[in-house]
Formats: structure tokens, sequence, C-alpha cells
């Protein structure tokens, strides 16, 4: 459950709704859906198993396992980038999460109701122009992070997430409903699923590629270190199926939440990073009971939110733990680190804009190759068998070789492509 939690977050209800409305719909899912595959299961399953078999933080897992390997320390590389990532994205994250929680505010209020769609689009703006209404609840939302992890595994994660992940299967369902009565459905799923590859560039299939790792929380430390919280008789590729599936179902469900509303509308869903909070409104303002239904959708959103913000510092105080400082101590420092690159994205757009590149498109699957070349060539064969032994051998074969040539080919193709080496 914590591990899908850390999966399931804005990337599914916010960021995968507006990039496949960029990228032309269907085909862009269909990329996706490939990467999650042979990409990002494969690489999942060995970043859980590097985890478990050290019973330590990234950055220690990651020398655990290379002493063990017979490589060099420097495989440690992999951990601390997987540390540094997390606290880049929560940085930004966390700005994003704060708009969902102004947005709760606005619709429990009934701001943008009885309002045109001008009036209501600008609302977003309006918010975007307010440094210091953005700090409050960028604030608020890292104070809620920051105590939940305070509390530690057990008591401050285990509890979060055992509450709060059913509550947001449960808004989901009763959302889509709502889009099914009141949304345009039949043109929404068609967005969704009817594959238009004319509609598919390279760069569509970098961002695939890159989103498939963000929502998986790979590369990041967050699967590594809850893969070292999982008990040894569990199984790693039945587990990392389960919350690969969990997240992509919920990711497509807020795709058919989110298009039907807004094609009934009469709105482009092509509209950016805005589509959550500019069209959203717009739909429910003109809607039967849309300030309820609205606010449900942003309690959703903001439960999702911090499902995944909780897995994005842990990595970096469970390694604080390990060099002695306190949980407390360390929650404490490290999110008033985030904090500040939090404020720094509200008053500066490029740092926004740069943290979201350099870290779903260039740290997370840079993370997910050299974690794929280190367990498929330098951990070998019989080492990864004796850790995942409870599947077939035909099965495991195909993984291994999955993760051995065709994860770090794919990955390295798709990098070469989007920095201009092949056409």
């Amino acid at each position: 459950m914590a591990t899908t939690g850390a999966a399931v977050g804005l990337g599914n209800i916010w960021k995968f709704p507006y990039i496949a409305g960029e990228n032309g719909g269907g085909a862009f899912v269909l990329m996706y859906l490939l990467c999650i595959v042979l990409l990002g299961i494969p690489i999942m399953i060995a970043e859980v198993m590097l985890g478990r078999r050290a019973r330590e933080n990234p950055i220690h897992a990651m020398l655990k396992n290379s002493r063990d390997a017979g490589a060099s320390k420097a495989w440690a590389f992999i951990g601390a980038m997987g540390v540094a990532c997390g606290m880049m994205i929560l940085m930004y994250y966390s700005v994003v999460a704060g708009w969902s929680l102004e947005y709760v505010w606005q619709s429990m209020q009934g701001s943008y109701m009885d309002k045109s769609a001008t009036e209501v689009a600008a609302g977003f703006g309006v918010l975007a122009s307010n440094p210091e209404r953005q700090l409050l609840w960028h604030s608020l939302f890292l104070l809620l992070t920051a105590i939940i992890v305070g509390l530690g595994v057990t008591r401050g994660i285990g509890t979060a997430v055992d509450n709060l992940m059913p509550l947001l299967f449960v808004l989901l369902l009763v959302l889509l409903g709502y889009s099914i009565r009141n949304g345009n459905f039949e043109l929404g799923f068609n967005f969704l699923f009817n594959a238009d590859f004319s509609k598919l560039t390279g760069d569509a299939i970098l961002i695939a590629m890159g989103h498939a790792f963000f929502t998986l929380s790979l590369g990041m430390g967050t699967v590594m270190v809850y893969g070292s919280y999982m008990p040894k008789n569990s199984s790693i590729p039945r587990a990392v199926l389960a919350v690969a599936f969990l997240d992509t179902i919920i990711a497509l469900i807020a795709g058919l939440i989110i298009f039907p509303l807004v094609f009934a509308s009469g709105l482009e869903p092509g509209s950016g990073p805005g589509l959550l909070f500019e069209t959203l409104p717009i739909a429910f303002s003109g809607m039967w009971n849309g300030s309820i239904f609205g606010t449900v959708f942003f309690i959703l959103v903001s439960i999702a939110a911090l499902s995944s913000s909780i897995s994005l510092i842990e990595p970096g105080i469970a390694w604080l733990e390990k060099t002695g400082i306190s949980r407390l101590f360390a929650t404490c420092g490290l999110g008033l680190i985030c904090w500040l690159g939090g404020v720094a994205s509200i008053y500066s757009s490029a740092v926004f804009d740069t943290l979201d590149y350099a870290t779903a498109n260039v740290m997370l699957p840079l993370g997910g190759l050299l974690i794929a070349i280190f367990v498929g060539w330098k951990m070998g064969y019989t080492r990864v068998r004796k850790e995942i032994s409870d599947i077939p051998a035909l099965l495991f074969n195909i993984m291994f070789i999955t993760l051995r040539f065709i994860a770090p080919i794919g990955v390295i193709i798709i990098f070469a492509h989007s920095l201009g080496f092949i056409a």
C-alpha cells in the first residue's frame, strides 16, 4: 500500500491527463503503457530487490550490493542521485499540491460557480501571480508531509497510506460515475484509447518514458527504501505487478474522469499544466452540484499528492538516520530544504520548469538505466535468481533478458533521440 501510495500521486491525476492531451491522446497512451511493461516493471522489480537484499537506505543499499557483487563503490551514485532526485521533485511537487489545496478551498466556497469560462480560467492566473497565497498552501502541504514522515514508518507512513489509499479509490469511482453522467464520455474515451500515430513525435516518446519512471517512482530511491522494509517471504514480482497495475488503472481512470468533462464543456484537452486547475473548474461550474463534486475532486488530488510526497522525502531521511541523525531532526532539515526549493519554484517559473524537466526526463531514466545495468550485468543471473525464486524459470528468464538488454537499449535509444544523435 505504501509503494502504491508512492506511485499514485499528481503524476496520475495532474500530469498524465495533461501530457496525454498535449501529445494526441491514444497513441501517446499506448506508448506509455509499452514503457510501463518493457521498462518500468522489470526495473521496478530490480530496484525493490536491491532494497530488500540490503535492508538499507538507497545509498547504503547500493554500497552493500556493490560490495557483494565485487563491483565498484561508485555504483552508490545510483542511491545518491535517487535521494537528490526525490528532494528536487518535492520542491516543485509541493507547489502543485498547494494549488490543489487552494482549489479545495475555492470549491467549498463555490468561488468559481456561476461565472463565465473566461472568469474561471483567469482564476488560475490570479493564483499563479499571487506568490504569497501559493507560499501559504505550499508551506501547509509540506508541514502535513513532515508530520506524517516524522512519526515514523509504521505510526506515520503506514497509518497514513492505510487510510488515504482506500479513500482515494472510493473518490475516484464516485467521480468516474459523475463524469459518465455529466460528461461526453464517448468522446473522452475515444480520445484516450483511439491511437492516431501521426500525432506521435519523438519528444512524445521521451515524455512517455519519463512519465513511466515518474509515475512508478523509479530511480528516486523510494522503491528501494520501501523494498528494504518488505518482508523476506513476500513475492517481489507479484507486489510490483500489483503496484504497476493499480497505478496505471488510476491514471487511466483519471483520464476518463477529466476528458469527458473537458469535451462536454467544449474545452481543449491539450491546455497544458493548467488543465486540472483552469479547465476542470470551468466544467464543474456549469454542472449539477459542481461545487460539491469539485470539492471531492480536489480533495482526491490532494490525497494523491500527500501519499506521494511522503515517499519523496523518505529515502533522504532513511539515509540521515543511518548516519546517526534522529528522524525528527532529519525531517525538519530536509523539509526546510524542500520548502526553500518550493519558494524558488513559486517565484521563478524557470526553476519550476527546470526541476520538472531535469528530474522526469533525465535523472529518473538515467537512474533506471543504471539500475538495469547493475542488476543485469554486475550482480549476474545467479544472485538475482536467488532473490527472485518464487516465479517459474521461463518468466524469470524473460524478465532477466528484458532487464539486461531490452530496458537499457530502450532507454539509451530514447535518450539518444532526445539529444539529437538519432532522428
